[in-house]
């Protein structure tokens, strides 16, 4: 592995010297921007009327690394005009389109477009500072299709301005672009744990914000056989990817941005208004998709609604819904009292609230205190028997309680229990809702917070679908947590070990290629020994009554009879006594053996099945590009 980030790395540095030696067609300008005016390019709005800026002007700016000495400003009149200046259509007929920017780093506001097909399929913003970079796209997909280019101006705040210099197609860029794997096929990209789709990552300013980020998960529902999946993308919109199966994920763009610059889409909720109690379709057998979320204000929260199963957003005329200091809003339908429930964070507590339509709200005053954060609220049978069901609260950390529901106030009946033993990293767990239209299943991921991959342009990850079960135990109540059975959809065969007896000190290894696992054990380990799996240099320790990992570890309530693994390129997931305890680890791999050793005293093994997994990503870059 080692060698193959290594290999990644120095793609770039070589890059350069392998397109030297290779000499293409010579360079066509798009925009030099040295003339008097802008000539053939069409400027809207203030915020480019003055022209080109050249000469003493660049210095009054601070404008430096600016090589031809003129460029399209926005800055002249300071940052609050606004306005775009678009190229004439041009034909792509080199590899590579090379530009210099600099200016305010507000993407879609304040930004370089790129558009091909009446899409914007390649975007750039300055770094909040007036030294221009030098960057490039690699265009060969489109060569041969018309495209322009769209300069943006559409920020009066603070670094709400734009400078480019130097456009021109190339086949020999000055900066290659950071971008030099197809998309899904990068080193470290896991196999089938959802990660948000790459763009541009700076690695001069890692600090810089990264398009291919995921955190919060946001308003997870299924609907017309679809699983929709929302995600934060740093609070400036929701990022939304769609599956038939939970395990093979399409990323469509994104599903709504922030309303302005400063006011941030936090987490929330989707539902479906099956009864368009809020009236927000015109045609009632097109029942609205309805989105909830909060602004940065944590006092105002608004809606968004689809009328086409998620693909377009609009916002609600009528906004704000609610105003109240409060955020992660979690609204669902509460059938017995034929009306909506919204619970809300804030200040340590949960507060419910009912509305009969969506748009009014009433608080009922019955707040859950000691809470935190993104909260999930829902019903799950005991022991499957849908004839008696308890209600599951579960808070932003992975704890839950157990308890009864009537609509206004919530009776918690247990402790709260960890979800996972690893919180850490197993943050802001979210379930798809309106499952009872699908098969009732109640399914669970979590944002594996912290799951940050070296030198790749996207960052974070999503744990794997799990099936969530409230069953009785010697302990009351638990919530255990099982990969979902569509796993064996990316299966390949398997080897199985069938009633092995490892004496202390044995060691057994079991894999020593491949790079994506599901490993299932049934196990005999008596008191006073322990089982380690060695999993490419991460350790999971099994005991006859717990399991520790790293730093982390729990009790079972019932000694260990069973555990299952998912090992991914950036993860290993493992859930113990059928779900009963599970622990999600972000881990990089650093050697590649898969193995088993017992210590203190002899462990059985009654069966162990090793799985390779298929990846479940494209062998090649989707056709349609995502636009923004």
């Amino acid at each position: 592995m080692k060698l193959r980030i290594a290999q990644f790395q120095c793609f770039a540095f070589f890059g350069m010297m392998i397109f030297g030696a290779h000499a293409g067609a010579e360079d066509r300008v798009i925009g030099d921007f040295t003339g008097k005016d802008f000539g053939d390019w069409k400027a809207t709005g203030e915020a480019f009327d003055s022209g080109p800026a050249s000469g003493d002007l660049l210095q009054k700016l601070e404008i430096t690394h600016c090589p031809s000495g003129s460029l399209a400003s926005s800055e002249i009149k300071g940052d609050a005009p606004t306005g775009t200046l678009t190229s004439p259509v041009f034909q792509i007929d080199r590899s590579y389109l090379s530009f210099r920017i600099g200016g305010g780093d507000y993407e879609r506001h304040n930004c370089m477009n790129l558009w091909v097909d009446g899409e914007i399929v390649r975007s750039a913003t300055g770094r909040n500072s007036d030294a221009l970079h030098p960057e490039s796209w690699d265009v060969r997909k489109w060569r041969g299709k018309e495209a322009r280019i769209e300069i943006v101006d559409q920020a009066s705040e603070s670094w709400g301005h734009l400078n480019v210099a130097e456009i021109k197609l190339t086949d020999q860029p000055d900066q290659l672009p950071v971008v030099t794997t197809p998309v899904y096929q990068e080193a470290l990209r896991p196999g089938f744990h959802f990660t948000a789709r790459q763009w541009t990552m700076d690695r001069l300013n890692p600090g810089r914000r990264q398009e291919g980020w995921i955190n919060d998960l946001n308003g997870l529902i299924f609907y017309d056989g679809e699983y929709h999946l929302f995600g934060q993308r740093w609070a400036k919109c929701w990022l939304h990817a769609v599956s038939k199966d939970l395990v093979h994920w399409t990323e469509l763009p994104p599903a709504f941005w922030e309303e302005s610059l400063d006011s941030g889409v936090q987490s929330g909720t989707c539902v479906i208004d099956y009864e368009n109690t809020s009236k927000l379709s015109p045609d009632p057998k097109n029942p609205p998709m309805v989105a909830f979320w909060s602004r940065f204000d944590n006092h105002t929260h608004r809606i968004c609604y689809s009328l086409d199963h998620g693909r377009n957003w609009q916002l609600y005329a009528g906004n704000p819904v609610l105003d109240f200091p409060e955020r992660d809003p979690k609204v669902f339908w509460y059938a017995p009292g034929k009306h909506w429930v919204m619970m809300m964070y804030g200040s340590g507590q949960y507060h419910i609230f009912t509305s009969p339509n969506l748009l009014d709200w009433k608080n009922e005053g019955n707040p859950i205190p000691d809470s935190f954060e993104c909260p999930d609220f829902f019903e799950l049978p005991v022991d499957g028997n849908p004839a008696k069901k308890k209600w599951v609260l579960i808070q932003g950390n992975g704890k839950y309680s157990i308890g009864d529901f009537d609509g206004t106030k919530f009776k918690e009946e247990t402790p709260r229990y960890f979800g996972d033993i690893n919180p850490a990293e197993f943050y802001a767990t979210q379930s798809w809702h309106n499952n009872d239209t699908g098969d009732g299943r109640r399914i669970q991921v979590a944002w594996m917070r912290g799951s940050d991959f070296p030198d790749m342009p996207f960052s974070q990850q999503i744990s794997f679908p799990c099936e969530l079960s409230l069953r009785s135990t010697v302990d009351g109540l638990r919530i255990f947590r099982k990969p979902i059975a569509e796993i064996e959809s990316i299966r390949e065969t398997g080897n199985v070990i069938r009633s092995k007896a490892l004496k202390a000190g044995q060691d057994l290894q079991f894999a020593s290629d491949g790079e994506f696992f599901q490993i299932k054990a049934k196990v005999e380990i008596p008191e006073g020994a322990t089982l380690t799996f060695q999993l490419r240099g991460v350790p999971v320790v099994l005991s006859h009554d717990g399991i520790q990992s790293a730093n982390v570890s729990s009790k079972t309530i019932e000694p260990v009879q069973n555990i299952e693994i998912l090992l991914d390129r950036g993860s290993m997931e493992a859930f113990v006594n059928d779900g009963q305890i599970s622990c999600t680890r972000f881990v990089l791999p650093h050697e590649p053996v898969i193995s088993i050793r017992a210590e203190g005293g002899s462990v059985q093994i009654r069966s162990l099945e090793v799985y390779p997994l298929k990846s479940t990503w494209p062998s090649s870059e989707t056709p349609k590009d995502l636009g923004e």
